[in-house]
């Protein structure tokens, strides 16, 4: 089956949730018209100077910018609905006593636990299937026009953080099932999707191995970049890098009382150095729980040093602030 007749199939079967989608079959479309184009152009070419080589006519639809726009829309849609959908779904799991009681009764679903458990892995197939979608949409735009746009525009997809493939949320809901399956009897017989996934080690150095079909292999790595240890109590900058909350605290110039969220506007990522990333930080709460597991013994260590320096920084910050209420 070709690939746009099986994306529509699985959009379609997955319409009642009214999540949006690439609009692969418009996109084709437009490749189709500007196929035309490119070929009347060449006809003209041969006819004139012999010049064989392909190029697109002045006035090509997707020259224009039909292409490119509808297709950066498209995708924004997609990853701002996957990752909001994503969020219900970890808040409503992650959520304890009386948060959690209040999430389940004002969600609209009422979904039980193993419902939770297929909206997450529905929301990991959306997220494989788009990005597929994405890339071949792409393949083929570079294969009609002879060209390495398709393959920048990618890069420039993901230098905006709409590539769906490096949204935090996809590591939570990777890790949250993972946990799951270490749990004996909870995923079932429907957990294949996560069969290749896992926390895998290269020379003491972790990273979070994901194989989740033939297309898509992703390899996140989980040493913090600050500290050179692993990550603890990971947070992922709005950039997409991931680093313990202290040593993000510390490069962002903030006390851990005052999180992340305080840092200052200029406060840049240690590593890419772009700016405005601190704000819109995600603690990864199902990842630490699967490094937890993964290395008890360092996790308990790690655990004991980061009790003492908090407690530190704890009491001199507010020392600070009394002092400061004092006007000593």
């Amino acid at each position: 089956m070709k690939f746009c007749k099986k994306y529509e199939e699985y959009m379609q079967t997955h319409d009642q949730k009214k999540l949006p989608g690439v609009g692969f079959k418009n996109l084709k479309k437009i490749l189709k018209r500007c196929r035309s184009d490119v070929s009347r152009s060449q006809k003209l070419l041969l006819r004139d100077d012999g010049n064989k080589s392909p190029s697109c006519v002045h006035h090509c639809a997707v020259c224009d910018g039909s292409f490119f726009p509808s297709l950066t829309k498209e995708m924004s849609m997609v990853v701002g609905c996957f990752n909001e959908c994503a969020q219900k779904v970890l808040d409503v799991h992650l959520a304890s006593g009386f948060r959690k009681y209040f999430l389940w009764c004002t969600d609209k679903l009422q979904r039980n636990h193993s419902a939770l458990i297929q909206e997450g892995k529905d929301l990991v197939g959306y997220a494989i299937i788009n990005a597929i979608a994405m890339r071949k949409i792409l393949k083929k735009y570079d294969k009609i026009h002879d060209s390495k746009q398709g393959q920048a525009f990618r890069s420039q997809v993901q230098s905006m953080h709409m590539e769906i493939l490096q949204s935090p949320w996809l590591y939570e809901l990777i890790a949250f099932h993972i946990n799951l399956r270490e749990r004996k009897g909870i995923m079932g017989k429907d957990s294949k999707l996560f069969e290749g996934c896992g926390i895998i080690f290269n020379d003491g150095k972790p990273s979070l191995s994901c194989e989740l079909s033939h297309a898509v292999k992703l390899e996140i790595d989980l040493t913090c970049s600050i500290c050179l240890e692993t990550v603890f109590d990971p947070v992922c900058l709005t950039c997409g890098h991931i680093f313990c909350f202290m040593c993000a605290c510390k490069s962002a110039s903030v006390t851990i009382v005052d999180g992340l969220k305080a840092a200052e506007p200029t406060a840049k990522c240690p590593l890419c150095r772009e700016a405005r990333v601190y704000h819109g930080s995600l603690h990864l709460d199902e990842l630490n729980i699967l490094l937890s597991r993964s290395c008890p013994e360092y996790w308990e260590e790690r655990l004991q040093t980061e009790r003492v320096e908090r407690i530190r920084q704890t009491k001199e910050h507010w020392e600070a602030q009394s002092r400061s209420f004092l006007g000593i």
